[in-house]
């Protein structure tokens, strides 16, 4: 894969800004009570919109959960921000000859935050809860059939057909460790029957159980996620005392925050905002590619997506959108075409075809399906900004260009709580988006190809494709150019799918304030708090 970019120089520290000191006179500091107003603070505030549905690590799959976990729990791996592996609860790893099994030796001297020693048993029990959950991100442990704790410090994960991509899914942040005794004294199940036992969810959302430098102060749902320093952390000490992620909706309300000096991050800044930062010199910005990507999803199978059913129709919607408009709209051009749900750069996506806005090719196509007279659509979506990209502006710039050839996509836009219930009841036409996990393309195929266990085939309503569910099962049986080329073959067939219609793939504006070093775009945290300081000096 290619790397994340790394950090560039960044602009030199200010001093403390008159105006955020008079806040903090005023009793107008930010929430966590250690907000930015003076360069000695300790205490950093994140602004975001968070989508937060859970805090519970094996039922969660967001971007604020990817800072949260890894911030809390640990992974017995860590992706690098090359994208190589790195020791982190595990000091080694090993395969068998046909990646069948898998042998982790953890590290002797990590404890969870209340001083317990971190053991195998905990890797055992946190990944078996992960499989039997089947929430969201159960797909990590797809194919796994057995993982096994033969002593204290040894773990052995058995799959049951070839994984190469194993070690690399184990930096996820979702399979990250809990410590099994406090979970399961508060409800917490790991067996077979875990979907319906399992009681700790409501605990996971005031509490936590994990190894990582933070621990979770509060959460108070569309306020504020704070988490305070792991006073018994086994490792480096964190950064900060405490971390804040504000709620904070919107890009302009993030900017004028960050202007403010009430957040000292703004992770979501529209790129209108670009210029102003530039040129305040109290902020810091820089421009970075990413993986990330947002995409609009179609649902063939379930109620009010009938027509969806025709490929036809499903490749005509994607002739119609007028990508260069809808990136301009949504990044002031500050994106990339993607092809499908395997985004630029990974594995198996050089020379796949890039969609075209084609409005004549998209008319035959509806014709031949029957739809010359016209066609009517629901597009359900939150009402959100990711990436710098605001859902609503998007998706009134396809609802302008598939009006043209005929489509009328009747636009309903939702909270993000309630459009996630939504979505969990099958939703036609809607806009999703995505970030990676780790740094496997792997993941995009179980999560997107129409293969067993795959997020989307369940959410399309669509059936297993054999030659995809054969393909992925033998990419993962490969390595080399063998490998590669089979996920060519994957993505190409995910691209035919035409159920994952990717509109933009944004590059990420970074912007702090000016005395805020190491801000990053990270592959499987997000936000990568190890990375991140206040400047001193």
């Amino acid at each position: 894969m290619s790397p994340l970019p790394r950090r560039r120089a960044r602009k030199s520290r200010v001093a403390a800004r008159a105006a955020t000191a008079m806040a903090l006179a005023l009793g107008l500091a930010a929430c966590s009570g250690a907000g930015p107003a003076t360069q000695e603070r300790t205490g950093i505030i994140l602004g975001r919109a968070m989508d937060v549905t859970t805090l519970d690590i094996s039922r969660s799959l967001c971007d604020t959960c990817q800072i949260y976990n890894a911030a809390v729990y640990e992974s017995l791996l860590r992706a690098t921000p090359e994208g190589s592996l790195e020791p982190l609860l595990a000091e080694s790893w090993t395969a068998n000859a046909d990646n069948t099994q898998f042998t982790f030796t953890l590290r002797a001297d990590a404890v969870f935050s209340d001083g317990s020693p971190v053991e195998a048993k905990d890797v055992e029990w946190s990944w078996e809860r992960l499989k039997n959950l089947a929430g969201s991100p159960s797909y990590f442990m797809a194919g796994v059939s057995d993982v096994q704790a033969p002593d204290a410090r040894t773990v052995v994960v058995t799959s049951e057909l070839p994984n190469s991509a194993f070690f690399n899914i184990a930096s996820a942040g979702y399979t990250g460790v809990i410590n099994s005794d406090v979970a399961a004294q508060n409800g917490a199940t790991a067996d077979a029957n875990a979907a319906s036992t399992d009681q700790a969810e409501q605990w996971f959302l005031g509490n936590s159980a994990g190894s990582g430098q933070y621990v979770l102060d509060s959460y108070a749902e569309g306020t504020q996620l704070v988490l305070k320093r792991n006073d018994n952390y086994w490792g480096e000490a964190p950064n900060f005392t405490d971390v804040t992620i504000k709620e904070v909706t919107d890009s302009s309300a993030q900017l004028q925050q960050l202007q403010q000096g009430d957040i000292d991050v703004a992770m979501q800044l529209s790129f209108d905002a670009l210029g102003q930062i530039e040129n305040d010199p109290n902020l810091s910005t820089e421009v970075v590619p990413s993986f990330n990507f947002v995409y609009l999803a179609l649902s063939p199978g379930k109620p009010g997506g009938e027509a969806l059913q025709d490929p036809r129709v499903r490749e005509a919607i994607r002739k119609s959108i007028d990508y260069t408009s809808a990136i301009d709209a949504t990044v002031a051009g500050n994106g990339e075409k993607q092809a499908t749900g395997i985004p630029n750069g990974f594995e198996g996506t050089e020379g796949l075809p890039l969609p075209e806005y084609d409005p004549e090719g998209a008319k035959a196509l509806l014709a031949e399906a029957g739809y010359g007279g016209g066609l009517a659509l629901q597009a359900v979506f939150p009402t959100f900004t990711i990436y710098g990209v605001n859902f609503a502006t998007m998706m009134q710039s396809i609802q302008q260009s598939l009006q043209g050839v005929g489509i009328q996509l009747d636009l309903q836009p939702l909270e993000y709580q309630a459009w996630a219930d939504r979505l969990a009841e099958g939703i036609p036409v809607t806009a999703v988006y995505f970030a990676p996990d780790h740094p496997d393309a792997i993941q995009y195929v179980q999560y997107f190809g129409l293969i067993e266990g795959s997020v989307w085939a369940e959410r399309a309503g669509m059936p297993v494709n054999p030659q995809e569910q054969q393909l992925a099962v033998s990419a993962l049986a490969q390595t080399g150019e063998q490998r590669t080329a089979t996920y060519s073959q994957l993505a190409e067939l995910m691209y035919n799918d035409a159920i994952i219609l990717p509109v933009v793939n944004p590059k990420y504006l970074l912007a702090s304030s000016a005395d805020v070093t190491g801000n990053n775009l990270d592959i499987t945290r997000n936000l990568d708090l190890t990375r991140i300081r206040f400047a001193t000096g």
